[in-house]
């Protein structure tokens, strides 16, 4: 029988805490947390609003990627549509339908979470909830205005399967790219299909949210 794992809450004693910067949209924060043996040590971290992410999937099979020039690792690279959660509490879904709309001008009529994860659970409190999202269709109205990196994007519609090679080939290096595709391949190919995924409302303990 197999061991089945899941990650579970905890919240270790903290005896001081402080948020030595503060940005427009994260900062950083310094706690003293109590280790198992008593001891104290002094924990830095990102603090993060949250985000969200789309795998849109055609139906030929194709997934609607995105290209943006990324200054911290001086790169561009190629992605998926994605974007904060500015307000706090806000509901996941409606935050990923806007940006689907607002980076690619396209709408779905299906929904589903594909996947969570924490992008460096060692260094940010960042969590994302990766929807997939199915029968596309291009959106009704003006197309978002765009400005600084996002002014030099580019889209386009490429094969699962070419990004799954990219990103085992080390080509593709995009968290929610990789992460995204690489689970919407195994759940392609699982038994349930996806049709097993969860629904688009389903709870995210990591940023709880209204309905």
């Amino acid at each position: 029988m197999s061991t089945r794992i899941y990650d579970e809450a905890q919240e270790w004693q903290v005896t001081a805490s402080e948020t030595p910067f503060t940005g427009n949209k994260t900062g950083v924060r310094t706690d003293d947390v109590v280790m198992p043996d008593g001891s104290v040590a002094r924990r830095d971290y990102q603090t993060h609003p949250g985000s969200v992410a789309v795998v849109a999937l055609d139906d030929q099979d194709r997934v609607l990627v995105l290209s943006q020039y990324r200054h911290p690792v001086r790169q561009k690279l190629w992605e998926i549509p994605a974007g904060l959660l500015d307000v706090p509490g806000e509901n996941p879904l409606h935050a990923a339908q806007r940006e689907l709309y607002e980076e690619a001008h396209v709408k779905a009529e299906d929904w589903r979470v594909l996947v969570d994860v924490y992008t460096t659970p060692g260094g940010s409190d960042e969590a994302v909830r990766i929807f997939l999202a199915r029968e596309l269709s291009e959106a009704e109205g003006e197309r978002f205005a765009v400005s600084d990196e996002e002014a030099d994007m580019e889209l386009a519609r490429v094969q699962l399967e070419e990004i799954v090679r990219g990103a085992l080939a080390g080509e593709l290096h995009n968290n929610s790219l990789v992460v995204g595709s690489l689970a919407l391949n195994a759940a392609m190919q699982g038994g349930g299909g996806l049709s097993a995924l969860r629904p688009a409302d389903s709870p995210w303990p990591a940023r709880p949210f209204e309905g």
